[in-house]
């Protein structure tokens, strides 16, 4: 007996491919043979839980290593139950196993990662069906991207690859004839949500497939080689068995033959409507031309926002010359000037930010605000106003986000509802969604504009004093170490910048930051950037462990972007050990407020430390605070310099060196002071 072996692999962590496999396996073993194979590497033991098997497999493994229980006609393997056991698997006890299950079961399902791990490829090289579970999602569909390369780099064809749909939110889902599109195949199963009427007889479909036999006489050749051919990428039938392809979506979707979508799957995704006098008819043709442009143009190149200007401008460029194709002639487009607007749309849409790519061309607009997709706010010359820019509905909101954060691999979702990440000119991104959002999806964008601020421009515009300044370049020169302190907006990463252009051109210099944002113009700097859990939940790589390895890295300077966590007692540490003239900043209202927080998130670090020890590393480490303000006018200037003294019994001392004085109001109710010295001689 030769087993039908069914390879299932997830485009990206909690596509739902795992709880696919389970539930086929507990289908299939009620009439046949059936093995399931947990490859997935990451030691998550999903499969164990979801079967309630964990207890079971631990008393059979003798090693961390692989395991097996037969359940009647379900077999269950579990290839690791730790993280660290994943690296001492022997391909060949994997293969002994491999071979044995093949030879006794009738349908094989491995839930496999991807890509393609060495100690689980023995299994996946008898593959004689590949299923790719898909999220119809713009990040999902990046994702899918990937897997079809790394089929490709295997040599896998695609003709032997099955594509699933698994919908979690349709309010983000995208249509299923989009998808087909970007990816170049059509879907073979599509499951809706949970709780979907539909939902029982899609997982019974799916369960069919996998025990359909494939057509393939033989298991498929692996060969890891890039050169390997793509295939016929064309929508189309594959095998004569593909017309018994399954639509199970929503009601009214496409069907196998290639029936046409319903309105609200064609509309995907929804368009925002920039100017009161567009009706309903020029949504119509936006979405008209849209659909024509994803034809024309790789929808993948339309999903992803990168920071090659080149490309982007070429890209620019292609989409508007279609646009002013497809638009010459419309009856539906107005004067001239309407014309305009619409095409300026449709671009900005296509290939930028839909309504927020018209803000980001002001460069007075220092932070965009989207409170939900029919509040936007700006903050223009330091006040908050409100815009007229929207977004149409909630979903158009979210394919922004997904646009943004795709390409840089990072995903937003109920099980991760928050992110962070920049834009292609450094522009920091924060965006949060339902259910910690209770109004929808709110993202806020940071910027921080193409021209890097000097000490001459915080000169201009009042934020410091030149003699200050002339104080703080010294201090700079000397090595001395500065903490910038100050409130949310309130400027420290553009201070950080203007100190950091006092360093000396021959200082190497580290630089490490959660999204990066510093802009130094010496030569010799390193910039190191902290990085999240990718999508398996895995790979984290924090602040605080790039401080600990930028010790190593022979640094004349570290220059930490912000601390806000236990990576304080590393910087502190480093401070104290040789390294001076380093810069960070925090999150404080006054000099006192940031030795309080310092020490706090000394603490943070899981170290039992006395409170005294913990102030002497402060008061050894830090020479200096310079405190940043907001005004209620909206300006934000340096408002202190304060010198850390040392240690007096359990109290770390500091002496106001300059500060600026508030002198009352203008007539335009502007702040009105002056900066001074204090007259205190620094120690």
């Amino acid at each position: 007996m030769s087993a039908e072996v069914v390879v299932v692999i997830g485009s990206k962590g909690g596509c739902g491919a795992t709880t696919l496999c389970v539930d086929a396996a507990k289908r299939l073993s009620k009439r046949s043979d059936v093995a399931l194979v947990d490859g997935d590497l990451v030691a998550r033991r999903a499969i164990a839980v979801l079967l309630d098997k964990v207890r079971a497999l631990d008393t059979a493994r003798s090693s961390p290593n692989v395991a097996r229980v037969d359940d009647g006609k379900l077999t269950l393997i579990e290839m690791t139950a730790t993280f660290n056991g994943a690296f001492t698997i022997k391909p060949p006890v994997v293969q002994e196993l491999a071979d044995d299950v093949s030879a006794h079961k009738q349908i094989v399902i491995i839930d496999a990662p991807q890509p393609f791990a060495a100690a689980v490829r023995a299994f996946v090289a008898l593959g004689r069906r590949f299923v790719l579970v898909v999220e119809p999602s713009v990040l999902g569909l990046t994702s899918a991207r990937v897997a079809q390369m790394e089929f490709e780099r295997f040599g896998i064809q695609p003709d032997s690859v099955d594509v699933v749909s698994v919908t979690r939110d349709p309010r983000n889902a995208i249509s299923r004839g989009r998808l087909e599109s970007a990816l170049g195949v059509k879907v073979a199963v599509e499951i809706p949500p949970m709780g979907d009427r539909r939902y029982e007889r899609a997982l019974e479909q799916f369960a069919e497939m996998v025990a359909t036999p494939s057509g393939f006489s033989a298991p498929i050749k692996l060969s890891p080689s890039s050169q390997a051919p793509v295939g016929d990428r064309r929508l189309g039938p594959r095998r004569p068995n593909d017309a018994k392809v399954v639509s199970i979506a929503s009601a009214g979707s496409a069907s196998a033959n290639g029936a046409a979508e319903t309105p609200e799957q064609a509309n995907a995704p929804a368009l925002p409507r920039g100017n009161a006098g567009i009706g309903g008819q020029y949504d119509r043709l936006k979405t008209e031309i849209h659909d024509e442009l994803s034809n024309r143009i790789d929808p993948t190149k339309l999903t992803r926002v990168t920071d090659e200007a080149s490309k982007m401008n070429e890209l620019r460029g292609q989409v508007d010359a279609i646009v002013s194709e497809l638009l010459q002639g419309r009856s539906e487009v107005g004067s001239a000037e309407e014309a305009a607007r619409l095409k300026l749309e449709i671009v900005d849409e296509a290939v930028g930010l839909g309504p927020l790519e018209d803000l980001l061309r002001f460069p007075e607009i220092s932070e965009i605000m989207v409170n939900g997709p029919n509040r936007v706010y700006v903050e223009r010359n330091g006040r908050i106003e409100r815009s007229e820019k929207r977004f149409t509905n909630e979903k158009h909101l979210r394919a922004m986000i997904e646009r943004i954060i795709a390409p840089l691999g990072r995903r937003i979702d109920e099980s991760q509802p928050m992110v962070d990440a920049r834009l292609p000119d450094g522009s920091r991104v924060n965006a949060i969604i339902e259910p910690l959002s209770l109004d929808g999806a709110t993202l806020t964008i940071r910027r921080f504009g193409a021209h890097r601020m000097q000490a001459s421009d915080l000169i201009r515009i009042g934020a410091a004093a030149p003699e200050i300044l002339d104080f703080l370049r010294a201090a700079v020169e000397a090595r001395l170490n500065i903490l910038v302190s100050g409130g949310t907006g309130s400027g420290k990463t553009t201070f950080l910048n203007v100190l950091s252009g006092y360093i000396a051109n021959t200082d190497r210099i580290i630089t490490i930051e959660d999204a990066a944002e510093l802009s130094l113009n010496q030569d010799h700097v390193v910039r190191l950037e902290a990085r999240p859990p990718n999508i398996q939940g895995a790979g984290e790589i924090r602040i605080r462990d790039l401080v600990r390895n930028s010790l190593r890295m022979r640094p004349d300077r570290i220059i930490v972007g912000e601390c806000r966590g236990g990576e304080a007692l590393d910087m502190l540490q480093a401070m104290n050990t040789g390294h001076d003239g380093s810069l960070t900043t925090l999150h404080a209202n006054t000099p006192r407020d940031a030795l309080s927080r310092l020490e706090t998130m000394v603490m943070m670090a899981g170290y039992d430390l006395p409170v005294r020890a913990i102030r002497e590393q402060v008061a050894g480490a830090v020479d200096m605070i310079i405190q940043l303000s907001r005004l209620r006018d909206g300006s934000r200037k340096l408002v202190s310099v304060c010198e850390v003294v040392g240690l007096e019994g359990d109290v770390v001392t500091t002496q106001e060196v300059a500060r600026y004085d508030q002198r009352g109001l203008d007539k335009e109710n502007n702040v009105r002071g002056a900066f001074v010295f204090t007259g205190v001689q620094p120690m």
